[in-house]
């Protein structure tokens, strides 16, 4: 089991020591920039959205994540973040289409930069992690499906959280973004 731990924890290293950082940095001045934040991915990289969102309020933005029933429309200025793998995932093509049309940005976190996504993309960040696919250019992984590049998205973004924060000349300490932690719990 440890060697197995091992050999992930170093697959996300490698992985993540390869992002550019101002593809990052990019991202984390879009976020900052945007009227309002929305989220979306499907399957597990939906989840990793989810979890970035639930971050992001924590730290005071108004961010909300596609397809949840108290999520309003996309605007003018606002800025739809979608997370996806091969950048082409149908849905997210959609979402991205539609928020083009009315004036919103668009990200994009994946492997696939030219993807369709990213041709649409104001904003790319690309992890060059295995998915489900495993192409010839995809690193070597252990672990199965898309799990790579999920994990890798989900420390990533937090990264970018931790920048973000830093980035607010009040800062942010660890008890005022536990005020915005749920407490219905």
């Amino acid at each position: 089991m440890k060697k197995i731990i091992e050999t992930i924890a170093g697959e996300i290293s490698g992985v993540l020591a390869q992002i550019d950082e101002n593809e990052a940095a990019k991202l984390a001045n879009e976020l900052q920039n945007a009227k309002r934040i929305f989220i979306a991915g499907t399957g597990r990289s939906g989840l990793i959205g989810k979890v970035f969102a639930m971050r992001m309020m924590h730290s005071e933005y108004p961010v909300y994540v596609v397809g949840e029933t108290i999520t309003p429309s996309i605007e003018t200025g606002d800025l739809l973040l979608t997370i996806s793998g091969s950048g082409s995932t149908g849905s997210l093509v959609q979402y991205a289409k539609k928020a083009k049309k009315i004036d919103a940005k668009v990200a994009l976190v994946t492997t696939n930069k030219d993807s369709v996504i990213g041709e649409l993309s104001d904003c790319t960040i690309t992890i060059p992690a295995a998915t489900k696919k495993r192409l010839a250019s995809e690193p070597d992984t252990i672990q199965p499906l898309g799990s790579q590049f999920d994990q890798s998205a989900h420390l990533l973004l937090d990264a970018i959280i931790v920048y973000l924060l830093l980035q607010k000349p009040e800062g942010k300490s660890h008890s005022s973004l536990n005020q915005k932690h749920a407490n219905l719990e």
